[in-house]
């Protein structure tokens, strides 16, 4: 019964845990490929070879459905995995489409064409190969039109997370809020691209403004997920423990992931 869920370090375990209490009764088996993260300064082909490792190795543990928690991943490899690579029987999922559809006040798998929506002006915050890659506002596009986003990379954010250092991945958040302001004074919303920027949500709204409306991804694909597998509950797979995974070191990360999830947590070697 097991679902795979994917991410370059611990940023994807505030996707984990919102799927985890969504679906209760899955066993999510989770892969931070922590010994090779950060992969927002990575070209495409190291995301995509990084990625397609990690996939292969969820699915040999029993997942036939798996979840690319790293926007990252989802950006630059995500299309070219679907379209040349994942085998038949298995999915692999991003997490950028049900963050679009919230935006944009769509149904899942709506697939009409695109419309003018409420919100004119997005602030999107990512790592900079998100931003190379377009992908959002190429899904964007898909669904809405008239929306202007104004992308700014976050340099060393998901770096000072991975190491602990709260008070200079803070500063690190403001001082790229104040850059994206210099670029767009008065966003209605503010994306936060990277599953890791939700443990940083309270820095993003103070410094973005209270009227500046935050999207987080964690809940939007937890509903996502559930919704997906009530239609298609053949692709959770055979597996049946949950664990952890990581290509690091397993009692440092095992002590991160600890602090992050204010629960035990024992990774163990993937």
């Amino acid at each position: 019964m097991a679902v795979g869920i994917f991410d370059s370090g611990l940023g994807g375990l505030t996707v984990l845990d919102a799927v985890s209490k969504r679906l209760p009764d899955v066993p999510f088996v989770y892969l931070g490929d922590n010994a090779n993260a950060p992969y927002g300064v990575r070209d495409a082909d190291d995301i995509y070879a990084l990625t397609t490792a990690a996939c292969q190795r969820l699915f040999e543990a029993g997942c036939d459905l798996v979840i690319l928690a790293c926007n990252t991943a989802s950006a630059a490899a995500l299309r070219r995995m679907q379209e040349s690579w994942v085998p038949t029987d298995k999915r692999v999922l991003g997490v950028f489409v049900p963050l679009i559809e919230a935006l944009t006040e769509r149904q899942w798998g709506d697939n009409s064409p695109p419309r003018e929506v409420a919100v004119k002006h997005v602030a999107l915050f990512a790592t900079p190969a998100t931003v190379a890659s377009r992908a959002f506002q190429r899904e964007l596009a898909f669904r809405a039109i008239g929306v202007d986003v104004e992308a700014q990379a976050c340099g060393g954010v998901v770096d000072a997370i991975e190491e602990g250092d709260t008070i200079l991945a803070e500063a690190l958040v403001r001082s790229h809020v104040d850059a994206l302001k210099r670029k767009m004074p008065k966003p209605e919303a503010a994306i936060l691209g990277c599953t890791h920027y939700p443990m940083l949500e309270e820095v993003f709204q103070a410094a973005l403004g209270p009227q500046v409306a935050v999207y987080s991804q964690a809940s939007l694909v937890a509903a996502s997920l559930a919704d997906y597998l009530k239609r298609r509950p053949e692709m959770v797979g055979p597996g049946t423990e949950s664990m952890f995974l990581t290509t690091g070191d397993t009692a440092r990360v095992s002590d991160r992931a600890t602090q992050f999830l204010r629960r035990q947590v024992k990774f163990l070697p993937a």
